[in-house]
């Protein structure tokens, strides 16, 4: 057939076969497949694979449409799909609610007033940078801060700056980026510490704690009483109240500004090695929300004292490695972890530690909690309740009170870091 002639008889049948029904056309079709052969066969598959294939994103389709389409999907797939072409990658990292909920699916802390898609994207892929290096072990690094001339015996971390107490007879501020020393003043000997911009308050082996001034160095106060070295301090500049825990099995109240003891507690039989001083943010029998709590922990039990109302105290019977942030109590004992409800002293949760035992507590997150015992830091995912990785610790001299390591506080991305001193080197 010559060209002319079959483009012709193809207008003419395109004609027809369009005032054809539906089933008609169907018919024709089927009739004509039939009498095809291989290379026609091959040629219709081909054609057919890309006529058939709808990109929806391509399609223009409203973004509110697309966002709620690409959210049923995980972030792994979705990241594939970024590879797709320009448009899905524009997209994809465009699509905010699906990039916070995957970082709050990994621990991520997140921050809802940042409203930048790709800056959550960014975060996951960091995020998953981070989940990998933990799983190779290789999620920290370890650095020394040189300036002590004695044991360093007390830390403390705050905001990227880290207090440490030694034996020489000082308190130094660092500056835990740079590993720099802001501040560095003349002492007692120190064994527990706690700072803000103005003044370090340290408790001490001479059975003292002293409030000092960072600017000058000169010691603004003396709390004098405890009969045994003063192993944790906490205060609260709103409430002018500074506690602090002793060898001498007991815990004291003091007026911050005047140096004066209000209330002496007792009823510990162990050394009182830690005291916080939280808001409470559950209603419960004997609290409300906002009420400030205090707590005490020795060898074997927590107690919780309220402020203003001492008398009224209620006891925990766990060894601890005390962590309260107004709702949740936590603590670690050769059992596993344990959590309470606050409100109601109830136990929420026990968690096995069978592969390793006697691990303590060093920080307890939403997502993730820091342990460590005598060779090792561990990270467990709390969601498996499963140890995921660890990092070997430096050396360090054990004691009754328990060993100097603490977390640091986490950032707005939940990145878990550390710092740690060497008690047996500078």
């Amino acid at each position: 057939v010559e060209r002319k002639d079959f483009e012709t008889w193809l207008d003419n049948i395109s004609v027809t076969f369009l005032s054809l029904t539906d089933l008609q056309k169907n018919e024709t079709l089927d009739h004509l497949i039939s009498l095809s052969g291989a290379v026609q066969l091959r040629h219709l598959s081909n054609n057919l694979e890309t006529l058939l294939k709808r990109d929806f994103l391509k399609l223009l389709l409203p973004l509110e449409l697309s966002f709620y389409l690409l959210k049923w999907l995980d972030p792994q797939t979705l990241l594939t799909c970024c590879l797709i072409s320009k448009q899905w990658n524009k997209v994809i990292s465009a699509c905010t609610e699906v990039w916070q909920t995957a970082c709050k699916n990994l621990g991520w802390q997140i921050d809802d007033s940042v409203q930048d898609a790709l800056h959550w994207k960014k975060v996951y892929l960091k995020a998953i940078l981070r989940m990998k290096q933990l799983e190779d072990h290789e999620a920290f690094e370890t650095s020394s801060l040189i300036g002590h001339s004695a044991r360093v015996y007390a830390l403390y971390y705050k905001d990227g700056l880290l207090c440490t107490g030694s034996d020489d007879l000082s308190a130094k501020l660092w500056d835990v980026s740079t590993g720099q020393c802001v501040y560095g003043i003349q002492t007692h000997t120190c064994a527990a510490v706690k700072f803000d911009e103005q003044k370090p308050v340290t408790g001490s082996f001479d059975n003292t704690v002293a409030c000092w001034e960072w600017s000058s160095g000169a010691r603004t106060q003396h709390f004098r009483g405890h009969t045994g070295a003063v192993f944790s301090v906490d205060y609260n500049d709103e409430l002018d109240i500074l506690v602090s825990g002793s060898a001498d099995f007991t815990v004291k109240v003091w007026a911050l500004s005047a140096g004066t003891c209000l209330n002496t507690l007792t009823g510990h039989t162990e050394w009182v090695t830690k005291v916080v001083l939280q808001k409470c943010k559950v209603k419960s029998l004997l609290h409300s929300p906002g009420d400030y709590i205090l707590l005490s922990a020795d060898k074997y039990e927590i107690k919780i004292w309220p402020i203003g109302r001492e008398i009224n105290c209620k006891s925990i019977c766990l060894q601890p490695r005390l962590h309260f942030d107004g709702k949740y109590i936590v603590c670690s004992s050769a059992l596993g972890l344990y959590q309470w409800n606050f409100a109601s002293y109830d136990i929420l949760r026990v968690i096995k530690t069978p592969e390793i035992a006697n691990l303590a507590l060093l920080g307890f997150g939403d997502i993730f909690a820091l342990l460590f015992d005598n060779r090792y830091l561990y990270i467990m995912d709390l969601r498996t309740e499963s140890l995921i990785s660890r990092w070997p610790l430096p050396e360090y001299r054990k004691s009754k009170r328990g060993s100097s390591f603490l977390a640091g506080e986490p950032g707005q991305q939940k990145q878990i870091s550390v710092s740690k001193i060497n008690k047996n080197k500078k």
